[in-house]
């Protein structure tokens, strides 16, 4: 099998080699020897291993190997925790023709399909992590086994691509469409939701799982049984309901359109044809039909998009570009948090969780400190109850939290952080209260949205341990932290932070203090143009759906009812006395918050979304309406100013730091890469800015 020759300046493989060993089966209760391929790429469990076209190569020189031996079946495991976490896509942004990537499909497909075409069983003992390609090996299998804390998924739709090493032609027909559609679609663009091993066992995608402990031994006595006939596998043809398979398609574009707001989603069309043409289609010809659509994906600018998203993901949450050495942190023992309120308690209960240490919460009087108790130790026993946590760890987490209305317990305290109303004057003289109760070492931190964290500190004896941590609601689900220095924090501080953070799981941006950070700023900025369409007279329907053909995950006024009027008014009034009159006061949103309107659209109980009356009645609209393409250009021109701008400004250091936040702080889609390579891809950029963000060929086609 000849090698694949990547183009010049793709990045080295890293080789998983796969070795075969000949295990008899005797003290199994069966006369006769299992080979058994064993996945490894000589790196610890932190790389798990992938594969590339040397990987390929090794396997099926394995294979083969095996297959020549007189052992009566095959079977491949991984190394200890990681089976295979799918195809190496670091090479994938470096092709150049769409026939180097039907070379590599085919590779891929040549090499699993012969475990399921030999004439001897095959079995895949999956003892770790599979996704991707790491579960289609499997799925060309006779048989699966699953170890119990492993799990497992398809996640290419999430990532741009497709199924395209087995999985869309074969996961159909062995678990019926519906449920199919379920993992490739569904989970996929549900923030690439993985399977948990019960859940892949009641599907069908496995046949029996395992504890890890003796996982190895109680999988070759599986295939053992198997072979001596002890145990028996039933196979339910799926092919025959036809309504199924209609059903399940309809299903998967019905969860696209909701994903995308309707905007077409090429990889999850791509895969849904896939699957229903796997109801007819032979192997052979599913195969084939996944190299062309994979082949087609990968040179088209939302996957490379997608992919660079990915890496790009990957990348920032080992590394936070800016952070000091990890050496200088100092440990933290106990932390506090001012203010009861929902945001105030989850910071408390993320820093409670993660941390393990003692937390004290405080508030203006005992009914709020009593309810923010209450929410954390609900949860707390919702976390048993979906045992996710040991009623022990709960127990003890419960007695590490505490409330009262004297700072005081903040005396030995390490690190503390203010989640109260936003409002400069309050903010100062809470920190004032605070530097004479903690130590001089102790962490001041702001979780402001927008205040400045240098005017917040000035007045203060030791300014250099004061920062801004900012989170985003949901605290718990999303990623992205934006940590904010001041001219004078120190390294101390910073390391600090970041190494809270990473116990906290969050990827991290360090960003200049300056006006709203990154998220919150071009978030104004970007609802700033669709509020200002609308005052001037754009009808509301049209102006709000400006933004839907990029696929966002709300529109504008959604996302103005999730951040509420007030909270978006005070930032923009915010940024409009720091930055100037590009972020404009609109009456509108004037109006909703002196009468109290949360939202522009309501929900019945079915969840069908219609205009609120009493904001349709509050609008303040002109006699110059725009169209719903001026709209959606007006908007992404003002993100690709204030873009360059804040790059200029050195808010950040890098186009990619801007892309990584609004991929983790607002959930923009993957195929935009963020948004700046979408703005390049469309050459507003340089319309805008006379210049692009990243150099050709970042998140698209190479020139």
């Amino acid at each position: 099998m000849s090698e694949i020759k990547l183009p010049e300046g793709a990045p080295e493989e890293v080789v998983t080699q796969a070795v075969v060993r000949l295990v008899d089966l005797l003290a199994f209760g069966f006369s006769g020897s299992l080979a058994l391929i064993t996945l490894d790429n000589g790196y610890d469990h932190n790389r798990p291993n992938t594969f590339g076209p040397k990987s390929l190569i090794s396997l099926s020189e394995a294979i083969a190997q095996a297959e020549a031996s007189n052992a009566d079946a095959i079977a491949i495991t991984g190394k200890p925790f990681i089976f295979a976490a799918g195809a190496d896509l670091s090479a994938i942004g470096y092709l150049q023709t769409e026939e180097q990537s039907l070379a590599i499909g085919k590779l891929g497909h040549d090499t699993f399909r012969k475990l399921g075409e030999m004439n001897k069983p095959t079995f895949a003992f999956i003892n770790g992590l599979a996704l991707g390609g790491g579960l289609e090996v499997g799925l060309q299998c006779t048989y699966r086994t699953l170890a119990k804390t492993a799990f497992t998924g398809l996640p290419e739709v999430f990532l741009g691509l497709v199924p395209g090493w087995g999985g869309a032609t074969l996961l159909p027909k062995l678990i019926g469409p519906v449920n199919a559609v379920q993992v490739i679609i569904v989970n996929a663009l549900n923030n690439n939701t993985m399977l948990k091993a019960k859940q892949a066992l009641d599907l069908g995608m496995v046949d029996a799982v395992y504890e890890p402990a003796d996982f190895l031994e109680k999988s070759v006595q599986f295939a053992a049984d198997i072979l001596s006939g002890k145990k028996k596998i039933d196979r339910v043809d799926h092919s025959e309901d036809l309504a199924a398979w209609e059903n399940a398609i309809a299903m998967g574009h019905v969860a696209t359109a909701k994903k995308f707001g309707g905007a077409p989603y090429p990889p999850a069309i791509a895969a849904l044809e896939l699957i229903s043409d796997a109801r007819t289609n032979s192997r052979s010809e599913g195969f084939d039909a996944e190299d062309r659509k994979l082949a087609e994906l990968t040179m088209s600018d939302p996957t490379r998009a997608s992919l660079y998203s990915f890496n790009l993901i990957q990348k920032k949450r080992k590394k936070v570009e800016g952070a000091p050495k990890p050496a200088l942190a100092k440990k933290v023992t106990k932390v506090g948090v001012v203010g009861a309120g929902l945001m105030a308690s989850q910071l408390a209960l993320i820093m409670l969780k993660n941390l393990k240490v003692p937390v004290v919460i405080t508030d203006l009087d005992q009914e709020r400190i009593d309810k923010g108790l209450s929410y954390i130790r609900a949860d707390l026993e919702k976390q048993v109850e979906k045992r996710r946590m040991t009623p022990e760890t709960a127990a003890r987490l419960s007695t590490l939290v505490s409330g009262s209305l004297d700072k005081s317990g903040f005396r030995d305290a390490n690190f503390v952080i203010e989640a109260i109303f936003e409002e400069l004057s309050l903010k100062k003289e809470l920190f004032k209260d605070l530097e004479n109760i903690v130590t001089p070492e102790c962490i001041l931190a702001t979780n402001t949205s927008s205040l400045s964290v240098t005017n917040m500190s000035a007045d203060l004896k030791n300014p250099e341990r004061v920062l801004g941590f900012h989170f985003f609601n949901p605290v718990a689900v999303m990623p992205l932290l934006e940590i904010a220095r001041t001219q004078s924090t120190n390294d101390e501080t910073m390391a600090t932070a970041v190494a809270i953070g990473k116990e906290l799981k969050k990827t991290m941006v360090i960003v200049k203090d300056s006006p709203a950070f990154v998220v919150n700023r071009l978030l104004t900025r970007f609802m700033g143009e669709i509020t200002d369409a609308i005052d001037e007279g754009t009808p509301a329907k049209i102006a709000d759906a400006a933004m839907l053909p990029l696929g966002l995950p709300m529109s504008s006024l959604e996302l103005l009812g999730l951040v509420g009027p007030g909270v978006a008014l005070h930032v923009a009034e915010t940024l409009h006395q720091e930055l100037g009159e590009r972020y404009r006061i609109s009456p509108t949103m004037q109006n909703f918050v002196a009468s109290g309107v949360k939202s522009f659209y309501i929900k019945d109980e079915n969840g069908n979304k219609s205009v609120n009356p009493a904001a349709a009645a509050l609008l303040v609209q002109g006699d110059k309406p725009s169209t719903e393409e001026e709209v959606r250009l007006r908007a992404l021109r003002a993100l690709a100013q204030e873009a360059r701008m804040m790059l200029d400004e050195g808010v950040v250091s890098t186009p990619q730091e801007i892309d990584i936040c609004m991929l983790m702080g607002s959930g923009w889609p993957m195929n935009l890469g963020g948004i700046l390579p979408y703005l390049d891809r469309e050459g507003i950029s340089e319309e805008v800015t006379g210049q692009r963000f990243h150099a050709p060929g970042v998140a698209s086609i190479p020139l």
